[in-house]
């Protein structure tokens, strides 16, 4: 039985892109989220960390969020800080809004220049 090319194309992308995700998660890089996901990521941190971190994430009543500040910060820290808070501050945990894993895609992104916001999809 022979089979169908657009089943065996399919087959390599979906093979490929696996392959992609386990070498990331292999290397210690985040797995980047869907672009849909990604976006409304962007754009919760933008608008819901920026109020408390700057707009720009350059500071405001939290700390900046620039990659030259974080720079020396431990990677696992600031992921723990995204997930559960600071208890005794005004940082409130994300969990339940955010994964790990987009926590741990937040804070890489963070580190190295944060994008721009770009607004949330179109709702369905």
């Amino acid at each position: 039985m022979k089979v169908p090319p657009l089943l065996a194309h399919v087959a390599v992308f979906v093979g490929a892109a696996l392959i992609a995700a386990f070498a990331a998660a292999a290397e210690g890089k985040p797995v980047a989220p869907e672009a849909e996901r990604a976006r409304e990521l962007i754009h919760i941190v933008r608008q819901d960390c920026g109020s408390c971190h700057g707009l720009t994430l350059a500071g405001g009543l939290g700390p900046a969020l620039t990659p030259a500040v974080l720079a020396d910060r431990p990677f696992e820290g600031l992921v723990a800080t995204v997930v559960s808070g600071r208890p005794g501050t005004p940082m409130p945990p994300f969990l339940g809004i955010v994964s790990e894993p987009e926590a741990e895609w937040i804070v890489d992104q963070l580190m190295r220049g944060f994008p721009p916001d770009t607004g949330l999809p179109a709702a369905r």
